[in-house]
Order: C-alpha cells, then structure tokens, then sequence
C-alpha cells in the first residue's frame, strides 16, 4: 500500500468518526497507527498525517464553498 492509499483510507474514516477526529487531533500519530492497523517508520507517519490534514482541510473548504455558492 503507497502513502496516497493510506492518506485515503485515512480521510475516509475519519471524516465519518467524530470520537476519531478529536483522537487525530490529539494526537495523529497514534490515531493513524491505531486506525490503519499499521506500525510504520516515523518519516512514513508524518507525511501520513501531513497528507490526511491537507486532505481533511481541502474537504473541509470545498465543502463550505459548496454552501457558499447555494447561498447565491
């Protein structure tokens, strides 16, 4: 499995996890070693959790773009 798959299935299940979420934000490392069922070197996890923020962030505007654009 390549980091952009693991990024993915990531994303996936966290942005339908609330309890997951507040675990990412706390800490991410450890959320997504417990949610991919993965232990991974620390220069793998990183750019795991650096992808699954930006992933989550750009959700995150499309989607209040989305609503945006419904107000107009």
């Amino acid at each position: 499995m390549d980091i952009k798959e693991l990024i993915e299935k990531a994303v996936d299940k966290i942005k339908d996890d609330d309890a997951l979420q507040a675990q990412f934000k706390k800490d991410p490392i450890k959320a997504i070693e417990k949610l991919l069922g993965v232990d991974l070197p620390d220069d793998i996890m990183e750019k795991v959790v650096a992808g699954v923020k930006a992933k989550i962030s750009i959700d995150d505007l499309s989607d209040a773009v989305n609503l945006l654009k419904k107000l107009f």
